[in-house]
């Protein structure tokens, strides 16, 4: 096997380990076992478990990053971004979950966590802009939204077949549009009165 493809499989192993038990409760041997592999192969590729679960975590960033820019370059932006989320979420389920539900649980990863959700809400309040003038309400609705997106891939993770993922993406997105048309003012109270 090359050396890229059994990083990617020792990756989905640790992703799949860590989901299952954690990070202080799973071991490298955990790790080896589920890829089918010895704990050597797996120390010939991370230093240590900290490093391993870092890696999880960082490719599914890196991955998220880049759908994130090929939706923004897309004609069809309506539905973008939880289809950026779904993609991901379809191919590292795992670490999916590793990133958005148990990172921030976890003391050596906590940090990362936070940073990625940091992220998040400052990308929603870039795209919400002054459609909510009120600072309060925005600073609110932008982490709402961060939270409903992620929890909705999550939930449609657990419940939902991949072949119906077009459907979810338009039913997610209409709840979405709908949160934000409740929150935002309408354009006649956004304009100057004289």
């Amino acid at each position: 096997m090359q050396r890229d493809e059994r990083q990617a499989q020792i990756l989905r192993a640790a992703a799949a380990a860590f989901a299952r038990g954690g990070f202080a409760a799973t071991s490298m041997d955990d790790v080896a076992v589920e890829a089918g592999i010895t704990r050597l192969i797996v120390y010939r590729h991370f230093d240590s478990k900290e490093d391993l679960y870092r890696a999880v975590l960082t490719k599914v960033t890196d991955r998220l990053g880049e759908e994130w820019e090929a939706g923004l370059a897309g004609a069809d932006r309506r539905g973008f971004v939880f289809g950026t989320l779904l993609t991901v979420a379809r191919e590292q389920p795992d670490g999916f979950r590793l990133l958005f539900e148990h990172a921030a649980r976890e003391p050596q990863f906590a940090t990362f966590a936070q940073d990625m959700r940091t992220t998040q809400v400052e990308v929603a309040d870039q795209l919400i802009g002054i459609s909510i003038p009120d600072a309060e309400v925005r600073a609110w609705a932008t982490r709402t939204i961060v939270g409903y997106l992620v929890d909705s891939v999550l939930a449609w993770l657990e419940v939902g077949s991949p072949e119906r993922d077009g459907e979810f993406i338009e039913h997610a997105t209409d709840g979405l549009v709908a949160m934000f048309l409740a929150w935002a003012p309408t354009a006649a109270e956004l304009a100057p009165r004289s």
